[in-house]
């Protein structure tokens, strides 16, 4: 009896350990995006006397370098060669990097002024990238299976949640001892924060002067990041193999762009992943003042902490939910969720405490979709451009994904901002001190405008072809293929060598 030398044989099970030990990376990579949003303007306005608005400009500035250095590291990091594999040098290399940057960039000397603000700002975001652009390349070919994929990813996003929850227990930590809470009184002080968010009740601890703090918690947060990032980088480089190269992986760049851009899953991708983080950039800005000015809420600290403890309970219902229908069917469910959420915030007014933060956990329970679907997608379309280039160019799809992310963080943030002061809303005044059409224009941007923006990606979704019956075809003729370039005496189409 002959055997089918064109099929290839399954591919093992990925190890349960083996997709968390590779998902580790995360928690560091996502303590710095806390720090990034609140605390590093705060604390750079106060050392160097700049505004808050130059400081944002810098910060915009210095995010649009992405736009050189993702695409080149994903690039190099798909034609790469090494011993000890493609993506592990990058990380290893990224890692001291990101350390030194981290520590100059947060913890800035005295003197240091505009220059040395912009310049560790660049280095700090281009390690970021060297780090991350091959790690989520990496996740996305440690299994071709399906619904593997979307394990690899949850993992990933677990301790992306993760690292937010510990980058919002450092501060509230040092707050508490600040306020003169004992070290044994952290949880019970934690506790009493919590209520009174919930109740509007106010503290028993005589609050510290919070803008003298923005140091401490700077320093906390880079020996955290500086702790993690080595450790994790080495404990995932020894213990996590990469999967061996296949036959052809070498595309040239200009006829690997063509691939990608006639991708078309891959175009829709990015123009949904645009969208969503766009909604998401849109609220995120403009969600201090709502919170502050809108609701009222006297503490908030406690809030954010069981917001991402929120977002990781829920990481396994979305996991289930995209093995049950598809992962852009439950994106859809997502979506649809957080719309519900967002339009509810426009109902509330001063003083609802209770209801917004019911509202804000649901929130949260749905931010480990937002985070890991679109990803996992991503991991699915590479399939599509290995099939017609021949090769595995992960590295490039995910940095033209985070590039796409990065633009729409940098272009929404500015607009919500520039939205909400030109028609007449002031920080600094809170509502009292601003225009009815600027405090209406607050609530809109962040009840409505996310919805608009997800309503634009919506259609997209909805008739996303790459479903898991297309996948799974597509899979066996990438296995059959590896199968014919692998077999003894057969050349890469299949044919007999004489």
């Amino acid at each position: 009896m002959q055997t089918d030398t064109n099929v290839a044989p399954k591919a093992p099970r990925l190890k349960q350990s083996t997709i968390f030990l590779h998902g580790s990376l995360a928690l560091p990579l996502a303590v710095y995006g806390y720090p990034l949003a609140i605390w590093l303007p705060a604390h750079y306005a106060g050392h160097l006397g700049l505004s808050l608005s130059v400081i944002g400009l810098i910060i915009m500035l210095a995010r649009f370098t992405d736009v050189i250095t993702d695409p080149l590291m994903g690039e190099i990091s798909d034609r790469g060669r090494t011993p000890i594999g493609r993506r592990k040098p990058y990380i290893l290399l990224g890692a001291p990097c990101l350390m030194v940057s981290t520590w100059f960039l947060f913890v800035p000397p005295e003197g240091a002024g505009l220059v040395y603000f912009l310049i560790w700002l660049t280095l700090f975001f281009a390690s970021a990238t060297m780090i991350q652009i091959p790690f989520r390349a990496w996740g996305a070919e440690l299994s071709s299976d399906y619904h593997t994929r979307t394990q690899v990813t949850a993992a990933r996003e677990f301790y992306y949640l993760g690292g937010l929850l510990l980058a919002a227990a450092v501060p509230m930590v040092i707050e508490i001892l600040a306020d003169g809470g004992a070290v044994s009184q952290i949880f019970s002080s934690m506790w009493r924060d919590i209520t009174g968010a919930f109740t509007g009740g106010i503290m028993e601890r005589t609050p510290s002067n919070r803008a003298a703090l923005t140091g401490p918690v700077m320093m906390g947060l880079a020996v955290t990041i500086a702790i993690l990032v080595p450790l994790l980088s080495l404990l995932i480089v020894t213990s996590v193999s990469e999967p061996p190269p296949a036959r052809r992986e070498r595309v040239p760049m200009i006829e690997g762009f063509k691939h990608l851009w006639r991708n078309g899953p891959m175009r829709r991708i990015l123009i949904i992943a645009f969208l969503v983080i766009a909604g998401e950039s849109l609220r995120n800005a403009v969600s201090l003042f709502f919170i502050r000015d809108i609701i009222g809420i006297p503490t908030i600290g406690a809030a954010y902490f069981l917001y991402f403890i929120s977002g990781i309970a829920a990481i396994p219902f979305w996991l289930w939910l995209g093995r049950k229908m598809g992962k852009h069917k439950a994106f859809m469910v997502t979506l649809g969720f957080v719309s519900v959420v967002s339009a509810c915030n426009l109902l509330l007014g001063h003083g609802d405490y209770l209801a917004f933060f019911c509202l804000f956990l649901l929130k949260g329970f749905a931010f480990g979709g937002l985070q890991f679907l679109p990803l996992a997608m991503l991991a699915d379309v590479v399939d599509i451009d290995s099939a017609r280039s021949g090769g595995r160019r992960a590295g490039t799809y995910f940095a033209v994904l985070g590039l796409a992310e990065k633009l729409a963080v940098a272009i929404f943030t500015g607009l919500a901002l520039n939205i909400v002061g030109l028609l007449g809303y002031h920080a600094s005044a809170g509502v009292d001190g601003s225009t009815d059409t600027g405090v209406l224009s607050l609530r809109l941007v962040y009840c409505l405008g996310p919805i608009v923006l997800y309503g634009l990606a919506a259609p997209l979704i909805w008739s996303y072809p790459l479903t898991p019956v297309r996948h799974a075809r597509l899979n066996e003729r990438l296995e059959r293929r590896n199968a014919r370039m692998t077999a003894p005496g057969q050349d890469e189409a299949g044919h007999p060598v004489t």
